[in-house]
């Protein structure tokens, strides 16, 4: 029987691009500040929009006729992962957080630069409704998703098996593959709105369960026994 639910971060609890806009305006204002350019903001949005994701920083100075090197792209990089996030969780993950029976354990694997997912797990209050939260980079990036490591973290810290494991995400090529051999209970969250595409892959990397919402989890057979409707916020005490 699932006695823990584990949860992916980005794009799973919150809209990763919020956290990208977010992050665009902080370098905006360094921008003006360092080189006396208008406009960053403005062209490196419309360069997301049309599917630049990698040198977004590069093109858009480049745009702005601004000199760059790689120092310059770096500061940015800095300011760009150490901004304060101005996130919220999405209305279908507050729903579930607080659906939850009391006794259900709540757990978080999060890929990523460590100070920048700190930040996001504080930006969305996680802590006083998690009762694990591993950050993968702690473990070095070699043991980011799909490593076993962060997996085997969490379930002991929830002092679960892994049959007794469900983890709920939005990447296929990363997510579920580890989960399943380890014997976890897995849930792909499909979201139109997320910034990373899901190209088709092998079975092996596929979930059991697909939905589009998460509201949708008090569906699924082997966790209906998890929700409650009582809708009180839940504290670790």
């Amino acid at each position: 029987m699932i006695q823990a639910i584990v949860f992916d971060m980005d794009d799973t609890l919150y809209q990763e691009k919020d956290y990208l806009l977010s992050g665009l305006k902080y370098v905006d204002i360094w921008v003006k500040e360092n080189c006396h350019r208008t406009g960053f903001y403005e062209e490196a949005y419309q360069l997301f929009v049309s599917g630049e994701n990698k040198f977004i920083f590069n093109r858009a100075l480049e745009l702005l006729e601004v000199n760059y090197d790689q120092n310059m792209i770096m500061e940015m990089l800095n300011v760009y992962r150490s901004h304060k996030p101005d996130i919220q969780l999405l209305e279908d993950a507050e729903w579930v957080l607080n659906n939850l029976y009391d006794n259900v354990k709540i757990g978080l694997i999060s890929d990523g630069y460590l100070s920048s997912q700190k930040r996001k797990v504080n930006a969305l209050k996680l802590p006083s409704r998690f009762n694990s939260i591993i950050l993968s980079d702690e473990f070095g990036r070699e043991n980011w998703k799909p490593s076993h490591i962060p997996y085997e973290k969490v379930a002991s810290e929830l002092k679960c098996y892994p049959n007794e494991c469900v983890y709920v995400g939005d990447n296929l090529q990363k997510d579920f593959i580890t989960a399943k051999k380890l014997g976890w209970l897995t849930v792909h969250i499909q979201r139109n709105s997320g910034i990373y595409p899901n190209t088709k892959l092998s079975s092996d990397y596929e979930a059991h369960f697909q939905i589009e919402n998460l509201k949708e989890l008090s569906n699924i057979p082997e966790l209906q026994q998890l929700f409650t409707k009582n809708k009180r916020q839940r504290r670790i005490t």
